[in-house]
């Protein structure tokens, strides 16, 4: 998943904080919490299970592009790609499509309109506004956490990278350091998940 759980449960929290009482009227603000994060873990699980159908298809035909001296990352994009069009799937990922965040503008402002319907359709909430200035509060309020969250992330990353000793990206090594560097970053811009 793009975004560790975790993060995605703070992020609903976040945005329940933002929207309630200003935007959005409810008795339960932990509702709005849990629509937001369900809303997203199963947005991002989408992308995850459509990323393991393309392995599936590429490991059956591994022994073609080895004869056809076929690259595999291009051939997972190129399949990815069509699924993502034929499926009428917004991609997660802002890294492809050169936005500075994990998750896509796209993605974020598709995200708004699928909480907008879902909120609607709650009956312990109730929109104080309109619709659409619902949903643009949802996009800022999402891409305001999810820059600061890009940032720790980068830097992270970064620290893992100017350590002396040599750590392969992808390695066990690196994993848990950056998680490690992720989450005392996270705390730097006021961050705690576990809260």
């Amino acid at each position: 998943m793009l975004l560790p759980r975790e993060f995605v449960t703070y992020l609903g929290r976040q945005i329940a904080r933002r929207l309630i009482p200003g935007t959005i009227e409810t008795a339960v603000p932990e509702r709005v919490t849990e629509i937001v994060v369900n809303l997203v873990t199963s947005e991002m699980d989408a992308e995850d299970k459509l990323n393991d159908e393309v392995r599936e298809l590429l490991d059956q035909y591994s022994d073609y592009m080895k004869r056809e001296g076929v690259g595999y990352q291009d051939m997972f994009r190129k399949i990815k790609n069509t699924m993502i069009k034929e499926r009428k799937i917004v991609r997660a990922s802002g890294r492809e499509a050169n936005d500075g965040m994990k998750l896509s503008r796209d993605k974020i402002t598709d995200i708004s309109h699928k909480l907008v319907t879902e909120l609607r359709k709650s009956r312990e909430v109730r929109l104080k506004r309109d619709q659409n200035d619902v949903r643009l509060e949802i996009v800022k309020a999402f891409t305001a956490i999810l820059q600061l969250e890009e940032k720790a992330d980068k830097a992270g990353r970064d620290k893992v990278r100017s350590m002396k000793k040599d750590i392969p990206e992808g390695s066990e090594e690196w994993d848990i350091l950056s998680k490690r560097f992720y989450q005392e970053e996270l705390k730097k811009y006021g961050i705690d998940t576990t809260k």
